[in-house]
């Protein structure tokens, strides 16, 4: 069984997830009879955000591909960022590591075309809302992808940051992402929505999305999973 590495910390909670996952499924898929050897190389996750905001992709880049090469000199031989606004610099790391990552858009935007969805929402934070490595393969597979005006992807980034980040769950916050993701379905007439941020599980499910939610953090692990058991 491979040995999986994970660039952590982006945030917290999210990492907290992929671990106790990866641990619970594999148990699982081979009968209680194994768990992953799991390596986490965690960040600052205020380093990272701040270079984020600031569209430091330099040293966005340079900070990640130094914890990929942590993992990869530490025996990692499936290797993935844990975040999904991270793979903004995806390809460069990528280029600059060696490493073939394993993609959460990529992920994700397989299970989207093997369910037939032809239109689709995404939440996340500002950055995966407004630029396109979430959106590319989805529109190169003929599938549409919608994100809320302005001022709700305000509100949507605003809840992460301030309060998914931190591991805080509110219903009033539910019901207003329940509310947004409505006006989608009936104003754009998506089919689905991405939870495009790996702190977004925390709060939406499918037993109370209005629409049938695709949970990037459980879709990358099955993919994750399925890597690490292949001989």
């Amino acid at each position: 069984m491979k040995k999986i590495g994970l660039v952590g910390g982006t945030g917290p909670e999210s990492t907290l997830s992929y671990y106790k996952k990866l641990n619970e499924e594999i148990d699982r898929l081979t009968n209680e009879k194994n768990m992953p050897d799991v390596a986490i190389e965690s960040v600052n996750f205020r380093r990272a955000w701040e270079y984020v905001v600031n569209g430091d992709r330099e040293a966005l880049t340079e900070y990640l591909a130094e914890k990929i090469r942590i993992l990869k000199a530490g025996g990692a031989e499936v290797i993935s960022l844990t975040a999904v606004t991270m793979h903004m610099v995806f390809e460069e790391l990528e280029k600059r590591t060696g490493v073939t990552l394993v993609s959460i858009p990529r992920a994700v935007c397989e299970e989207i075309v093997k369910a037939g969805i032809k239109k689709v929402g995404l939440l996340g934070t500002m950055t995966t809302m407004e630029q396109d490595y979430v959106k590319k393969d989805l529109i190169a597979a003929g599938v549409e992808v919608f994100v809320p005006d302005e001022q709700e992807r305000a509100l949507v980034a605003k809840r992460i940051y301030e309060e998914l980040e931190k591991g805080i769950v509110k219903e009033s916050t539910l019901q207003e992402f329940q509310q947004l993701i409505g006006k989608m379905k009936a104003e754009d007439g998506i089919e689905g929505v991405i939870l495009g941020c790996t702190e977004l599980p925390l709060l939406l499910n499918s037993g109370n999305c209005p629409v049938p939610c695709f949970d990037s953090v459980e879709i990358h692990v099955r993919k994750l999973e399925k890597l690490v058991l292949e001989d």
